[in-house]
């Protein structure tokens, strides 16, 4: 097989293809069926589990464990992308990520949080969520490898658009075999049965990304002992790079501090929807928590579209300004509000803003890259940035939540991180410095 011409049509959807596969992971484990199975594991209002030796509050203990598994692919990417730049063969590393992920999610059928199970269950959660976080950064490096600076800002959009789509047609589907069930026992069973449909999912279509994305640059180098820690070496080499270059070091500084909360609400939002909203009861919970997640997901389209427009118009830094001025103003709403209505209301504006920022931020950061063929490294520095910024922010809430017994007062900190987005967004230089 010839490789594709780097900017062609088919080179491009085959990239975007990979979100279709891959964000079925996010919706359905991270954002949806997954939290709502997890809280229904807990018979009792005051929820607790036992595990590793303590005693959690059950929203808590996820969000930790959520801390500890970006905390390991933010130490474990640099090494890997090292790896995967030395021998160049980064589509390996995406398919390895890729298969431990549809693994993790295919054993979630079997989680429990009996004090026989409950680590074992924990770490089917740990493959997932690993599988899903380690593959972006090699997913994301290609992007300047097979699109042309003018391209990138739409083909990013249409990959989060094409994961939109791809992730709410799955979720209609485990949502039907959920909400068709008449008892709680036959919809948790059903709930499952979803999980192994993500796997499923994830593993199959991603077949067709992976038959056209090219290789890498090869090298033609083996893997040795010597260069198992270069990526660390990149990562310094990248910086120091970064010092030459204000605008990027500046776009990354504040790109940290926003990720740090944009990733930790949309890890935590349906558990806080499930506890803080007075939902009347168990059925009205579910399909609210449900149809909540379907307006995040399908107004998301809408809002990575409209963010592309408006970059195009106004520039990436005032596009990304706005938005976490709108995630300032959502956060404040979210300490307040109480009803399902409100929380409905709340769902469309973060989906607006949610597709939005994701996309943009992406496309932006490849946009300032300088011109180089090491893609992987840089995208491993943005790649550990980001995982980093998201353990802080998910420590930071875990412990509010843990200690007070409120996820609002969690929610309200996170202000202060957009804030500091803001001002470092603004000190972003218009040009290269």
């Amino acid at each position: 097989m010839s490789e594709l011409k780097k900017g062609s049509r088919k080179l491009l959807n085959a990239w975007a293809f990979y979100d279709w596969a891959n964000s079925v992971y996010p919706l359905t484990i991270t954002s949806s069926i997954f939290p709502i199975f997890y809280s229904a594991l807990f018979a009792s209002e005051i929820k607790r589990v036992e595990a590793f030796g303590n005693d959690f509050k059950s929203t808590a203990l996820i969000t930790f464990v959520t801390a500890f598994t970006f905390l390991v692919v933010a130490v474990m990417s640099p090494i890997l992308s090292g790896i995967a730049d030395y021998v160049g063969n980064k589509k390996n590393f995406l398919k390895f990520f890729c298969y431990v992920g549809s693994a993790g999610c295919i054993g979630l059928y079997w989680f429990d949080i009996s004090p026989e199970r409950v680590h074992i269950s924990l770490l089917f959660y740990f493959m997932g969520l690993i599988g899903y976080w380690g593959s972006l950064v090699y997913y994301n490096s290609y992007l300047p490898d097979i699109a042309f600076p003018e391209q990138q800002d739409s083909i990013s959009a249409k990959g989060f658009s094409m994961g939109y789509l791809g992730s709410v047609l799955l979720l209609i589907v485990n949502l039907v075999m959920v909400m068709t069930q008449d008892t709680g026992e036959a919809k948790m069973q059903m709930m499952r049965y979803s999980f192994i449909t993500v796997g499923l999912w994830w593993v199959i279509f991603s077949q067709y990304s992976f038959y056209w994305l090219p290789k890498g640059v090869s090298s033609g180098h083996k893997v040795t002992r010597a260069i198992v820690f270069n990526g660390f070496k990149e990562l310094r080499n990248v910086w120091k790079s970064l010092l030459q270059n204000l605008r990027l070091k500046r776009y990354l500084y504040a790109f940290f501090v926003f990720s740090m909360a944009v990733q930790t609400i949309m890890l935590v939002a349906v558990y806080f929807g499930e506890e803080e909203i007075a939902w009347g009861g168990d059925s009205e919970k579910t399909s609210g928590l449900i149809v909540s997640i379907l307006v995040i997901q399908l107004v998301a389209i809408l809002g990575a579209f409209l963010t592309s427009r408006a970059s195009e118009r106004f520039g990436n830094i005032k596009t990304l300004i706005f938005i976490n001025f709108m995630w300032v103003m959502l956060c404040v709403y979210a300490y307040f509000m109480q009803t399902p209505l409100q929380f409905y209301i709340a769902a469309g504006f973060v989906g607006l803003v949610m597709g939005g920022v994701q996309s943009l931020a992406r496309s932006t950061y490849s946009k300032f890259l300088p011109d180089t063929e090491d893609t992987t490294s840089y995208f491993s520095f943005f790649d550990v940035a980001e995982k980093i910024g998201i353990v802080i922010g998910m420590v930071i809430y875990g412990i509010i939540d843990q200690i007070t017994g409120s996820m609002r007062n969690a929610i309200l900190f996170l202000v202060v991180f957009f804030l500091m987005g803001i001002v470092l967004l603004f000190r972003v230089p218009k040009t290269s410095v």
